[in-house]
């Protein structure tokens, strides 16, 4: 297969892992893939990747093992592969050849620690004071000092992340939000996340085609982006050749998300948004003086799960969607009674290919469940323009802000939390741009954005309020309407 698709060759590394796992399931699975698989995706005699290929296929084994769920005793969905984590330079401050030996010495003069001395007129960094602040970094004239982290520790806003003394990363799962933002940016493909698309491949062979329980898609609304080659109503046809019953969009339960949220703004004032979990992590390890704040409106996701069962009790449900964070929340008290399985765009890409199912050239399957809002939550910003709408019907005035990234997400809890924030409804999202751009998305960029605003437009229904109806009549309501005066 052509990278079509993915960012990054560690994508389609982990790709190929998946592929070839679920072709060993249709066939029954033994012991003999730990051998023969990465044999068959690394056939030597030379390296490709590391030093040699007997390295390269002990780590595709430990890729395996995360394939196939990882370790069970690590409750945490995103772990460190310790022996593919060893290329990455030692964290800390660097003066670089550009050091001109000036006589200003701004960078001493703004060490906080007196950690820069002059030697022979070039700037040396005492590493046992440093406290890797920066300061001297923006100080330089010339930019000849770097503050250099790993790529894993730069990119976890949650300061999740830190380097043992073997010089391997190691993930503090007291403080990890789950977000996956390492995943995606180690270049070495060190952290990944754990799959289950073995429980999800036993959800559909034990339903005996759907005649002894029906299975259910729950699409995330990303999905529109991320399939280039394809239209979305041919990925759903493609979705009921993998076996599923019927393939219904997450936006379907955005709308009543966004509904119940904007009614629980109106009766509280101030509000938090609840859909994503990382983000409600974040707040509750960062912020637990902000709880009271969260709203109480369970995900879109589980929000259409729910409906979902109520309409069939027997039936499964299996979320596909685009980041780690919702392969923590289905195992949540909140979640596991409603959501059975959660797979991402990676996984599905691979159960398409290793079943040889090219969904551009199936026809297209109508897909219209949601409304245009519903639809727009896969973007950052979507839930505030909705429940500002809803809002302003309602007679109340929204003040939303849309934090983009745990960053963004930071500073505007801070504002919060000492009383200066100008705003009243705080959406969250863990990754920057929004579930557009999840950890486990097969592209990432621009297009997508682009991609979700079209989605949006061409819903049939602009308001949420058929959405509403539906979910009382199917008496899936998580709160009861008010009665009237």
């Amino acid at each position: 297969m052509e990278n079509r698709l993915f960012d990054t060759a560690v994508q389609e590394l982990k790709y190929k892992v998946l592929k070839e796992l679920i072709c060993a399931y249709d066939k029954g699975l033994d012991n003999s893939i730990y051998h023969d698989i990465p044999i068959k995706i690394m056939p030597g005699p030379k390296a490709s990747l590391r030093c040699c290929v007997y390295k390269e296929r002990a780590i595709l084994q430990e890729r395996l093992k995360l394939a196939m769920g990882g370790d069970k005793t690590n409750k945490n969905v995103v772990e460190v592969i310790d022996i593919a984590c060893d290329e990455c330079p030692v964290n800390g401050v660097f003066v670089t050849p550009a050091c001109r030996g000036c006589i200003t010495h701004r960078c001493a003069e703004v060490c906080p620690k007196n950690a820069i001395t002059i030697v022979d007129k070039r700037c040396v960094v005492d590493k046992e004071k440093c406290i890797e602040c920066g300061k001297c970094t923006q100080a330089c004239p010339y930019n000849a000092i770097i503050l250099q982290k790993r790529p894993c520790v730069a990119s976890c806003k949650a300061n999740a992340i830190s380097v043992n003394a073997d010089k391997k990363a190691v993930i503090n799962n007291d403080k990890c939000v789950g977000c996956g933002a390492c995943v995606y940016q180690c270049p070495f493909g060190a952290i990944a996340d754990k799959s289950y698309i073995l429980d999800a491949l036993d959800i559909l062979k034990g339903s005996e085609n759907n005649k002894k329980y029906k299975v259910y898609a729950l699409i995330a609304p990303a999905i529109v982006a991320q399939f280039n080659y394809a239209k979305i109503e041919q990925v759903v046809s493609g979705m009921k050749q993998l076996g599923f019953f019927d393939v219904v969009e997450t936006a379907l339960g955005a709308d009543m998300t966004l509904s119940e949220e904007a009614e629980e703004l109106k009766e509280r004032g101030v509000l938090t948004s609840s859909c994503c979990p990382s983000f409600v992590k974040f707040v509750e390890i960062n912020f637990p003086d902000l709880k009271k704040y969260v709203s109480s409106t369970p995900s879109p996701m589980v929000m259409a799960a729910r409906l979902l069962k109520t309409m069939d009790p027997t039936g499964k449900v299996i979320f596909v969607g685009p980041c780690t964070s919702k392969k923590f929340e289905f195992q949540s008290d909140a979640a596991k009674e409603f959501v059975d399985c959660v797979i991402s765009f990676e996984e599905l890409q691979a159960f398409l290919d290793a079943r040889n199912i090219d969904v551009s050239t199936l026809p297209e399957t109508v897909l219209d469940n949601a409304s245009y809002y519903g639809r727009i939550f896969a973007r950052s910003g979507g839930l505030s323009e909705g429940v500002a709408a809803l809002a302003e019907k309602s007679g109340f005035k929204a003040a939303p802000i849309a934090m983009s990234g745990l960053e963004e997400c930071k500073k505007q809890l801070l504002m919060l939390k000492v009383g200066r924030s100008p705003y009243n409804f705080f959406e969250g999202m863990a990754c920057e741009g929004g579930c557009v751009n999840g950890a486990l998305c097969l592209h990432h960029g621009p297009k997508s954005l682009t991609d979700v605003n079209r989605y949006g437009a061409e819903a049939k229904e602009k308001t949420v309020e058929n959405t509403v109806k539906l979910f009382k009549l199917a008496g899936a309501v998580t709160k009861e309407p008010e009665p009237e005066a």
